[in-house]
């Protein structure tokens, strides 16, 4: 598979892409509150807090439940308070893999995450066992079907992008995570729809499973996905795109 994220792309495939819209919100709503509570409610003066709000905007979130999340977060309201924790570890066929949780209890947090692991053929590891094998960047995706290369190449350039590479049938961006919300905003300007656009972690290699090692992984992946905890969940597993099967 080419592209930044081979889960992101078997999710896809599989119909699986958060088909829970309750898990997205909560996910969201966290998200807003914890980005709210840690650089303030304003979004302009935000960057993390202006990101989630347009990802809760493209989910069609009501603006009722985005200022609600806000205000809890700014503290105008009453609300739960979340622990940011990241977990690393290796899955199956020594994938690396990174769940990132917002958690109101860290003890069913840690609890939930390495039984995850143990029951599904990985284990949990030490904080940087893996995290120095990923970079956190900003990507927008682009379908290349109608779209004018030196266009959105200057576009890109002139809205501080880092990278613009040719994925097979799409174009995909490149940015900083602080640079991202001026790059998307700036694509969309320019009359271009991104197919996918994200701040993620990107690994600098990925490991190729087969057969039982890929589906494994698969398991494993879905249910840490699943986790009411989990924010996200990030690996450099790859498979054959032929393998993926709705």
């Amino acid at each position: 598979m080419s592209g930044h994220s081979k889960w992101a792309t078997i999710k896809h495939k599989k119909g699986a892409a958060d088909a829970k819209r309750g898990k997205v919100f909560t996910r969201l709503i966290k998200e807003i509150t914890v980005a709210a509570k840690q650089g303030g409610g304003d979004p302009d003066g935000n960057p993390r807090l202006r990101t989630a709000i347009l990802a809760a905007k493209a989910e069609n979130m009501p603006a009722d439940n985005i200022k609600r999340a806000v205000q809890r977060g700014t503290g105008e309201i009453e609300g739960l308070t979340y622990e940011e924790i990241t977990f690393e570890g290796y899955g199956p066929g020594g994938v690396a893999v990174i769940v990132d949780v917002l958690t109101d209890n860290r003890n069913r947090a840690v609890s939930e995450i390495r039984h995850a692991f143990s029951k599904n053929g990985g284990n949990l590891g030490e904080t940087g066992s893996v995290g120095y094998m990923f970079s956190k960047k900003g990507i927008i995706v682009i379908a290349k079907a109608g779209a004018d290369e030196e266009k959105l190449t200057e576009v890109v350039l002139e809205a501080g992008a880092d990278d613009l590479n040719d994925e097979g049938e799409n174009w995909e961006i490149y940015t900083t995570p602080k640079d991202f919300v001026a790059v998307k905003e700036a694509v969309e300007k320019a009359g271009f729809k991104p197919e996918h656009a994200e701040v993620t972690m990107i690994p600098s290699t990925y490991q190729k499973l087969e057969g039982s090692q890929a589906n494994a992984m698969l398991r494993l992946l879905e249910v840490l996905e699943d986790l009411d905890d989990s924010q996200n969940v990030y690996s450099n597993f790859d498979m054959d795109e032929a393998a993926v099967t709705a």
